[in-house]
């Protein structure tokens, strides 16, 4: 107990002392500097804290900072719809005088837990475009017309309430308004109108409200019909027309007359001028025949179309309307309107479309007739020395084509080439005997037998489409040797040079056959058989020759598996044998020494399968070695 009591003294001997030398109990007892805006209060620790109570910190808070407290009290704005907690929870004191204790993450923040929460549009902006540097974040405005004022095309005169028509979706998107409460009912085309179209600078209580007022610009009656065009136009579309003549009026409209314009008739103010129905009273202008014929028009022309000759009936003349005479306009043979003045004759009207310019005669229906001038019905060219069969006798081939002088048909050339030179792919290099490969039935059709060439056609190359070897139609410039056409196709990179067909052949580019016993100075034996080509000739052939040049010693394949190092030279067959590298002989090949292989050891030394045995190699290895270390080393 008196230890008790002789701490505590000391302790507060200390803090006297402390305080003495200028320092407050409270700097003492400090966990660490407070921020810069609670820095007044830092000596003063009960402004924050209440002695022996921990609760009673966020009363002290929310004394301090009232509108927090207001917002906690209320349940309303962002702390108020938190869950009840210790405001130390999130804001944390005595780290610094530069310490961020009000920090949070804005990319997770949830503002709808705030006052304004983010509808539509308003989710994708940027905070500082409403929280402004320097102010706190909920002095930031909530009334529309703090951020949008610039926005405002009315400039104040609708008030600052945008929320009444606008919306957060999008600003330009008008979504409450409701026009039809207003003293101008919006039908027809004026619902899709933008309100700007009516409402000129913004102004909407002094729109005008008649047509006349928006449509002036449209009135193409300049005023002729009146202002009241709501009489014979409709809110649905403009130009439709309400109007009903023939109830309206006495003069029925029919035919053309339907589709015309009002002014068309109409020339002088509707309600005082009156018009007369006669026809050449509007059409006088388009009497062609200036009054020769009288003023009935109706007699001849109809109200459906001007130019339709509607009641004449031209059979009951001398010139019965036939084929395409009937669809005919009057004015290509009446050239007057003294009708009786126009020719009967063929040649009278078509002597400009008389190709023979007069060599055959006048006498055009002997071969033409009225359904088509360029159809001719009775020539039978069967009776010419030049029958007309397959593409000759199609409709597409018309005299011209091969007529070139209409005047002398029957000196026109009967060569395949006289006509078809233009068409002749080849350049004249197949000569001019085109009906050796083509027939007349169809020019791209042939009947051209390869065999008869220097490259008779076998195997695949039966099959084989003529443009794949021929890539002009210049056919004898093509190569023969197959590596023209099948470079792409020589997987060995020129490795056995360009005559592939030493090895393959046409049947199929993949069966391929070569005897390399019968065909070279080197025999294939054991493992060498299975062994791929490429793996010895791994050089481009030279021009003209089938394979590189090639060294048939062992060691110009096998130097990498030379596990000797070269001690023992270059004739590895002298001990290894072609069936299996491994295998080694067990005597060398052409004469032995017996005495040198008695005197090491090594005679006799071999097992039942004629392979040097392990436990003699070492006894091999220094004979061999000795050998190879003499004069003349090589083996004869």
């Amino acid at each position: 107990m008196h230890r008790w009591l002789a701490t505590l003294v000391g302790l507060a001997g200390s803090l006297l002392a402390c305080t003495v030398a200028g320092q407050t109990l409270e700097s003492v007892l400090s966990p660490g500097k407070v921020i810069q805006g609670h820095a007044k209060y830092e000596d003063d620790c009960r402004s924050c804290h209440v002695p022996l109570q921990r609760t009673g910190q966020e009363k002290l808070c929310m004394d301090c900072h009232k509108d927090v407290g207001q917002d906690v009290r209320n349940k309303q704005g962002f702390h108020g719809r938190m869950k009840p907690q210790a405001c130390r929870t999130c804001h944390t004191e005595h780290r610094g005088r530069d310490a961020r204790i009000a920090e949070f993450d804005q990319k997770t923040f949830d503002h709808a837990q705030t006052d304004y929460p983010l509808l539509d549009a308003h989710g994708k902006v940027e905070c500082a475009k409403c929280h402004v540097t320097g102010k706190r974040w909920r002095e930031a405005p909530l009334d529309c017309n703090a951020c949008h004022s610039k926005d405002d095309v009315h400039k104040g005169s609708l008030g600052t309430k945008c929320a009444d028509c606008h919306t957060e979706k999008a600003w330009k998107e008008v979504a409450k308004f409701d026009h039809n409460k207003t003293r101008f009912e919006l039908t027809g085309k004026h619902i899709d109108t933008k309100c700007g179209d009516c409402h000129k600078n913004n102004r909407y209580r002094e729109t005008p409200r008649t047509c006349l007022g928006c449509h002036k610009a449209d009135d193409k009656h300049k005023g002729q019909f009146g202002d009241k065009c709501e009489s014979c136009h409709v809110t649905r579309d403009w130009k439709t027309l309400t109007f009903n003549h023939d109830r309206d009026t006495k003069y029925a409209l029919r035919g053309k007359h339907r589709t015309i314009k009002c002014d068309s008739c109409h020339k002088g103010n509707l309600y005082k001028d009156k018009l007369t129905s006669a026809c050449v009273d509007c059409h006088k202008k388009d009497d062609k025949h200036k009054g020769t014929l009288g003023n009935e028009c109706g007699k001849c022309h109809t109200e459906r179309d001007w130019k339709e000759p509607g009641g004449f009936d031209h059979d009951t003349t001398k010139f019965p309307l036939l084929g395409k005479h009937a669809k005919t306009e009057c004015k290509e043979c009446h050239k007057s309107t003294v009708f009786k003045e126009a020719p009967s004759t063929c040649i009278g009207c078509h002597k400009k479309d008389d190709k023979h310019e007069g060599n055959l005669g006048e006498l055009c229906a002997d071969c033409h007739n009225e359904r088509e001038w360029k159809e001719t019905k009775k020539f039978d060219h069967d009776r010419t020395k030049f029958k007309l069969r397959g593409g000759h006798a199609a409709p597409k081939v018309k005299c011209d084509s091969c007529h070139k002088d209409l005047k002398s048909f029957r000196k026109t050339a009967l060569e395949c080439y006289a006509c078809h030179k233009k068409d002749d792919k080849h350049q004249g290099q197949q000569g001019e005997r085109c009906d050796q490969c083509h027939i007349d039935r169809d020019w791209k059709t042939t009947t051209f037998d390869h065999g008869r060439t220097d490259f008779p056609l076998t195997g695949r190359h039966i099959t084989v489409d003529c443009k794949k070897c021929h890539e002009t139609n210049r056919y004898k410039d093509a190569k023969r040797e197959c590596y023209a056409c099948h470079k792409k196709d020589d997987k060995h990179k020129l490795k056995f040079g360009e005559p592939c067909e030493k090895c393959h052949s046409t049947r199929d580019w993949k069966l391929w056959e070569f005897d390399h016993d019968k065909r070279t100075e080197y025999k294939l034996e054991g493992g060498h058989r299975r062994v791929a080509c490429e793996s010895c000739h791994m050089q481009p052939a030279p021009s003209g020759k089938l394979i590189g040049a090639l060294s048939k010693a062992c060691v110009a394949c096998h130097r990498g598996d030379d596990a000797h190092d070269n001690e023992f030279g270059s004739r590895c067959e002298r001990c290894h044998v072609v069936s299996n590298w491994k295998d080694i002989r067990a005597r060398l090949s052409g004469e032995s020494d017996p005495d040198h292989l008695a005197a090491d050891g090594l005679s006799d030394s071999s097992d039942a399968g004629g392979k040097i045995t392990s436990a003699r190699m070492l006894g091999h290895a220094s004979y061999f070695a000795r050998r190879f270390a003499e004069p003349h080393g090589e083996w004869e």
